[in-house]
């Protein structure tokens, strides 16, 4: 099940969110959560559905034994056998099927002079949403190991951590120490749904209005053969996808962090405007914000962090974001994908980025939009000759093939639209409006003060109410699109 499905958005959410309030208590509404929760990733994934819970039971036992536990040895063999089983389950099903993959394909070629037979590789599905499930696993009994939090008495209460269906899938990526409060005390209060109602209608307009309208040309171009692209389908298409991934996942993590109010949960937020970055270190700062935070505190800290020598620290930032590269998938494009971006932070913390810091703040901001948007290409690309020929033509070295496409077939007005409408709102012009509003507004005396305040509200509803009613047009007239971070 996914937001921006008709079930969803129409008979879901709309029977959770009346059947929430009205029951007593927080512990049978925190059940009842748990409940919906499980019933929407057992919509589409119920073969997974007890797999997870009993990973779930696991390490709600190892986090009491982690907890009652004085000993420092057992409690690290504890939280050593959760993290194993954490791993273990993720690369089973993540990484085993493209390494069997690999293997054979090098049996199949340079190693078949050996005569070995090849491993059968099955059939193994990936769960969807399992990198942020072991994530926040992982987060659970390291935070209860540090100290941060207790273990919960109630397998229930872990349970609903893992599984609360806003987060289930693409995140944020929570922590245990943050959410394990709000489980025991927490209130739904008028400002803060109708904050989250905002939330998720701007979420959901950012996925249907912006990120489906450049979505489409994108894949197009994408799947054109390398003999086909030429340099301005290469760049629109980059271009296109940039937009895309940034509003479609912006979208996403909009809506949870919605839906979270709605219920008087607070998650972190994960982005803040990535894209008005003037470095690729301020750009990690900005995108994705629970998972690099998450990859600082539980892995580069732990490796070192800032307290070592600069050639370990560089180091450890190199295994940080390979590690960051292969968490998005088994494949190698990945993996230099989270390499590429490592090179950046570890040439920024050189003489670069004295020279990087001198720069006039538009050539920074040129510099670190570029550096991003070459990466996109190596994220998007099926494979390395893919991405080189797209860069390639990006760089006009590329030898036009034989039968090249127009890129007047894929240019329409709703991905022209959809790129301005997105390198507008990638800015924080909302913000700066309501501050600057919100600053004349105070300037106001008290009468034309509180008349202009319930204006502004009352449009504020309004624009709320048009966003969802837009996206619903577009997403009755659209075919279905899924969030990409799904994958993950």
């Amino acid at each position: 099940m996914v937001f921006s499905s008709p079930f969803f958005l129409f008979f879901f959410l709309p029977i959770v969110l009346t059947i929430y309030p009205l029951l007593p208590g927080l512990a049978l509404r925190n059940l009842f959560l748990l409940v919906v929760s499980l019933i929407f990733y057992g919509w589409g994934e119920v073969g997974f559905l007890f797999l997870l819970l009993g990973s779930t039971l696991a390490n709600w036992f190892l986090g009491l034994r982690v907890d009652r536990e004085d000993d420092p040895a057992k409690r690290k063999r504890a939280v050593t056998l959760a993290i194993v089983l954490n791993i273990g389950l993720l690369v089973f099903f993540k990484y085993t099927g493209p390494a069997i993959s690999g293997i054979n394909s090098l049996l199949g070629g340079p190693l078949a002079g050996l005569h070995l037979p090849q491993i059968p590789a099955g059939d193994i599905r990936l769960p969807i949403g399992i990198s942020f499930f072991t994530f926040h696993a992982l987060s659970y009994v390291m935070d209860i190991y540090r100290r941060k939090s207790t273990a919960a008495r109630n397998p229930a209460d872990t349970a609903l951590y893992i599984f609360f269906f806003p987060q289930l899938v693409a995140g944020p990526i929570l922590r245990w120490s943050a959410i394990a409060p709000q489980l025991l005390k927490r209130a739904v209060t008028r400002e803060g749904f109708a904050e989250g109602i905002r939330r998720f209608a701007g979420g959901l307009a950012k996925k249907m209005i912006i990120a489906n309208a450049v979505a489409l040309p994108a894949d197009q171009i994408f799947k054109l053969s390398n003999g086909e692209l030429t340099p301005a389908l290469a760049w629109f298409a980059t271009l296109c996808y940039m937009v895309q991934i940034y509003f479609d996942f912006s979208g996403y993590s909009d809506m949870a962090v919605g839906l979270g109010k709605m219920f008087g949960f607070t998650f972190i937020e994960n982005f803040d405007h990535p894209y008005v970055s003037q470095s690729v270190k301020e750009f990690w700062r900005r995108w994705h914000i629970s998972l690099s935070s998450w990859f600082r505190d539980y892995l580069y800290i732990p490796l070192g962090g800032n307290r070592c020598s600069e050639r370990r620290n560089m180091l450890n930032l190199v295994i940080v974001f390979f590690l960051c590269g292969l968490w998005h998938g088994a494949s190698w494009t990945f993996v230099v994908w989270g390499l590429y971006h490592g090179a950046f932070l570890v040439l920024e913390r050189t003489r670069f980025g004295s020279l990087v810091e001198k720069m006039p703040r538009i050539f920074r901001h040129g510099y670190a939009l570029l550096a991003v948007l070459v990466g996109w290409v190596l994220f998007r690309a099926t494979s390395f000759p893919q991405a080189l020929a797209f860069l390639s033509n990006m760089l006009g070295t590329a030898t036009p093939g034989a039968v090249t496409q127009p890129l007047a077939r894929y240019v329409t007005h709703e991905s022209v639209f959809a790129l301005i409408a997105g390198a507008v709102f990638a800015t924080p012009v909302i913000a700066w409006v309501k501050s600057t509003l919100s600053r004349a507004v105070n300037r106001l005396p008290h009468p034309a003060c509180s008349s202009v305040t319930t204006i502004g509200m009352t449009l504020e509803a309004v624009i709320t109410i048009g966003l969802l009613l837009i996206s619903s047009a577009w997403l009755a007239g659209s075919t279905y699109n899924p969030f990409i971070y799904f994958r993950f």
